[in-house]
């Protein structure tokens, strides 16, 4: 059953679940005895048709979102492509997605570069062609009011993080409204399976915001134009590779967002400024360092 903060969720994390996260015992600073809970982490390896793409490190929810989105950002599959069909097995950990026509992708898997994501985050080298054409909607806003409330709502929502930590968050918001938050050790998969949500409910991505708990580096800016959300959230901070693809492409990039306070790096046209701070309304403490 969803509680109060999740029932508006079409998907919520489920921190309950005991396959995402075990008890284990350890001891503390004093060298007392602690039970805590922890992330599991498992490989699943996803096909494209006969051809195998990568084994992702993962908490193993949504594998058919995971590997779905996953081949959209990797640019291995287009929004026009028909899926015939997703096999996922438990047992093997292997997620075989099928289409209506043959692809062949060797020559990009030889162009694939290692980026900044923790786990098997990788992009191909023609990517950045299809992020150079990608128009972003220049009629999109946030307002500073759903900026509030869309963070105090996400950091309170029953989560695995709250529940054991070490783990990333994504959330697809419309307005001031969270509408799916999905959790995985990499925050690239985390992104990843949004993606396959929207792909597999054919989600028009001009008038979302999305919010991330992790950096917002250049993978995540990627990840976000190639998607075509026009508005990128984080708690956390920036890389400058990250803010100058954020310029380039025309997305509003807003980071170090922690109570009422926020920095905005690219896309300022878009943010709507409608809701004064209050000077009895106490922020959130700023951590001394980004997570």
């Amino acid at each position: 059953m969803k509680s109060n903060q999740t029932k508006n969720l079409l998907i919520a994390p489920n921190p309950s679940d005991p396959a995402l996260s075990q008890s284990v015992v350890g001891i503390d600073h004093e060298g007392n005895p602690v039970e805590t809970r922890i992330v599991q982490e498992r490989a699943i390896t996803l096909y494209l048709n006969s051809q195998e793409v990568v084994t992702i490190m993962t908490i193993g929810d949504h594998p058919e979102l995971l590997a779905t989105g996953y081949l959209l950002n990797q640019n291995m599959l287009s929004n026009a492509d028909s899926i015939t069909g997703i096999d996922y097995d438990d047992d093997l950990e292997v997620v075989v997605v099928r289409t209506e026509n043959s692809t062949n992708f060797e020559d990009k898997m030889k162009k694939k570069v290692r980026t900044s994501g923790c786990a098997q985050g990788t992009v191909f080298g023609d990517i950045m062609e299809n992020f150079e054409a990608k128009e972003l909607s220049k009629a999109a806003k946030i307002k500073t009011s759903w900026l509030y409330a869309l963070t105090k709502e996400i950091n309170t929502t029953p989560s695995l993080y709250l529940e054991a930590g070490a783990i990333h968050g994504c959330v697809l918001c419309q307005e001031d409204r969270p509408l799916v938050y999905m959790e995985d050790v990499g925050r690239h998969n985390a992104v990843d399976k949004i993606a396959g949500w929207m792909f597999a409910n054919k989600i028009d991505p001009a008038n979302k915001i999305f919010y991330t708990t992790g950096r917002l580096t250049s993978e995540m800016i990627i990840k976000t134009v190639m998607m075509g959300i026009p508005i990128l959230v984080s708690r956390s901070g920036f890389t400058a590779a990250g803010v100058e693809l954020a310029r380039k492409s025309g997305l509003t990039l807003i980071g170090r967002a922690r109570g009422k306070r926020f920095l905005a790096m690219s896309g300022e046209h878009r943010i709507v400024f409608d809701n004064e701070v209050s000077p009895d309304i106490e922020n959130e403490a700023r951590r001394k360092r980004d997570t």
